[in-house]
């Protein structure tokens, strides 16, 4: 008997993939950005570290409600699709019929077996069949903003951490270039992280995640710079 096939998918891992990403990589990016910014204005040590500790904590809070805001309105918008999607499979079930097969010929079914699985399908689950073939939401999609808010707050404290913990540790007049450093090292790690999860190409995730990085940072101590010699 030949071994059950098995496939590992990674569609699964989205929703929280996505918010654990952005969250790491905000936190990284901004707070290695506040801290270069601070500290290329020639400030004391103790005003570097306090604005990296605020900007951790108000990024963190920042990440989570609008992760909270922004996915409830998916979810919300969801909702609303399926309560409609019912309505209408109870007012006009043979429209509804017509317009799950006329899916399925689109996919490359013909007609006569696309209107079978329709029927088969809506006599399973019929919002479900609806839900997933015309409005696009799966399990695997639908919008989680709890997962969300919670997933981007705990990564966004956990990028911020590494820069923050860096410039704690670094003399006053090398946190510029140590925290630099650190961050390119660690987006790099955090990209190739990210795209090992998500099972993408690794070296065009770590690039991108890095030249963005190092250019958000570059930005800010230009203009720490600048705002430090005008006062």
């Amino acid at each position: 008997m030949r071994p059950t096939h098995r496939e590992n998918h990674l569609i699964d891992r989205i929703g929280w993939l996505r918010a654990a990403v952005l969250g790491a990589n905000d936190g990284l990016v901004s707070t290695a950005s506040l801290i270069v910014g601070v500290a290329a204005s020639s400030a004391a040590s103790g005003e570097i570290l306090v604005a990296g500790t605020a900007g951790l904590v108000a990024g963190a809070m920042s990440m989570a409600a609008g992760e909270y805001v922004s996915v409830s309105s998916q979810s919300d918008t969801e909702q609303a699709d399926l309560a409609r999607e019912k309505r209408e499979l109870e007012e006009d079930p043979a429209a509804e019929r017509e317009e799950l097969a006329g899916i399925y010929v689109a996919r490359g079914l013909d007609r006569d077996l696309a209107l079978r699985v329709a029927d088969q399908l809506t006599a399973k689950d019929a919002l479900g069949a609806h839900a997933r073939d015309e409005l696009g939401i799966s399990e695997f999609t639908t919008a989680r903003p709890i997962q969300a808010a919670l997933t981007s707050a705990a990564t966004f404290s956990a990028g911020a951490a590494l820069p923050l913990l860096v410039a704690a540790v670094s003399p006053t007049s090398l946190v510029v270039y140590s925290v630099s450093s650190a961050s390119l090292v660690f987006l790099a790690v955090l990209g190739a992280l990210g795209a090992k999860v998500g099972g993408a190409a690794i070296p065009r995730a770590t690039a991108r995640v890095a030249f963005w990085g190092v250019a958000a940072m570059a930005v800010t101590a230009g203009i720490g710079h600048l705002v430090g010699k005008a006062i």
